[in-house]
């Protein structure tokens, strides 16, 4: 039987970043294979040309070098090498039935850990090995819940399939689109997506979560001529400059009255010296809204900006989207069987239908609204833990009471449909 929290240590002491999982992912096929499951993984497993933010060649094979050297199979992360991380396992039943998902995602955040006494994963020996990357956010407890629910599932003694989508690069929102573009969501009748902590307190269950916004995530390149600052500065065109013109621009766009909306340069970068005209620039901005179609128009304004900026100071410039979500509208009906389920594990004392849930975004909307689409019903639930720190903080840290808890409950959830 597995070990959830020794499983949820090792993740955590193995973190990695979105498209970057190798160690991680492989260890869930062999889990997974383990488990007698039919295992999906590499190119056949996510479209390569959807990824969102892929990470450079370099990074991405340092990565694979590093998780080698920390005992990741060969023969498996060998079909991942270059950013092809996600898993899905697959369990048919022994009768026909409904196909039922459940998503996890896998990656973590470039934070620092922190090592103070009084962070628990510091006090007990597994904080991260990896300096600058750190499990900030729970997905090391989401992939061993959902290696937990494949352990308990793993028999078939069910009607219908069970499909379990292990997702890398949720941060950013990047990976669960390219998932979806593969083909993956598209058989399937339920789905159910779910997050630890979220500022739900232990013992309590969301059954839906409403709230999430569209986003969308570009970087903008700005490619000018570079030149002497003093002696010659008219013969240089400085693509820093226009990236900052555009920056201040993109900030002074209205307000809606048709919806809230965010919006963020969160990267400017450029030059070389004090005495070159800087020749490129790069800017990371954001863009969010409560609905599609603000958040497009917002996105049409900063693209617009971008080019006005770049014309203005005679650049070239090139904008590619890097990530990118829209808003849950979550089944009430399937948000009501979770809460119904739950209230049959032991430890879950407090229960909410649809609950406003300020996250920002989540590209598990993505995988939600394709299984909608196409007639079926999807929630994304929330279950409480307590944490010491805010999400994304350096001394962020779950409940392990947690894990097997929900495994419990998605172990209800997975056989009340399968039947």
């Amino acid at each position: 039987m597995l070990d959830l929290v020794s499983l949820r240590r090792d993740f955590h002491r193995h973190p990695e970043v979105g498209f970057t999982e190798f160690r991680t992912a492989s260890k869930v096929v062999e889990i997974l294979t383990s488990l007698g499951y039919e295992v999906i993984y590499g190119q056949e497993a996510i479209d390569g040309d959807s990824r969102r933010g892929l990470p450079s060649e370099a990074i991405l094979e340092a990565a694979y070098e590093r998780a080698l050297r920390d005992g990741a199979n060969p023969a498996i992360v060998g079909k991942m090498r270059g950013g092809y991380t996600a898993v899905i396992g697959v369990k048919k039943g022994k009768a026909p039935g409904p196909t039922v998902a459940f998503r996890f995602d896998m990656d973590a955040l470039p934070v620092l850990e922190s090592t103070e006494q009084d962070h628990f994963p510091q006090a007990n020996g597994f904080r991260s090995l990896y300096e600058g990357n750190m499990h900030a956010c729970a997905h090391d407890g989401h992939t061993t819940i959902g290696l937990g629910l494949a352990e308990a599932l793993a028999a078939g003694d069910f009607s219908g399939t069970l499909k379990l989508i292990f997702q890398p690069a949720e941060e950013g929102v990047r990976g669960a689109y390219a998932i979806v573009e593969k083909g993956h969501l598209d058989d399937v009748d339920y789905i159910f997506c779910n997050h630890l902590g979220v500022n739900v307190p232990l013992g309590e269950v969301h059954g839906g979560s409403y709230g999430f916004l569209a986003t969308t995530k570009m970087m903008a390149h700005f490619y000018g001529v570079s030149s002497h600052a003093g002696a010659w500065p008219e013969q240089g065109k400085n693509a820093l400059l226009g990236a900052a013109t555009a920056l201040l621009n993109i900030h002074a766009i209205p307000r809606f009255s048709t919806g809230d909306t965010r919006i963020n340069v969160g990267v400017l970068e450029g030059g070389t010296a004090a005495n070159i005209i800087p020749a490129y620039a790069k800017m990371v901005v954001e863009t969010r809204s409560i609905t599609e179609e603000v958040n497009e128009e917002v996105e049409n304004r900063v693209r617009n900006i971008i080019a006005h900026s770049a014309a203005m100071h005679e650049l070239d410039y090139k904008i590619e989207v890097v990530g990118g979500a829209i808003p849950i509208n979550y089944d009430v009906e399937v948000a009501e069987l979770a809460l119904e389920e739950a209230k049959q594990v032991e430890g879950f004392h407090s229960f909410k239908h649809g609950e406003y849930n300020s996250m920002g975004s989540e590209d598990a909307s993505f995988m939600i609204k394709r299984v909608q689409d196409r007639g079926g019903k999807g929630t994304y639930m929330a279950i409480g833990t307590d944490i010491p720190a805010p999400h994304h903080h350096p001394k962020f840290d779950i409940q392990e009471e947690i894990l097997p808890r929900s495994v419990a409950l998605l172990n209800r959830i997975a056989r009340r449909l399968l039947t």
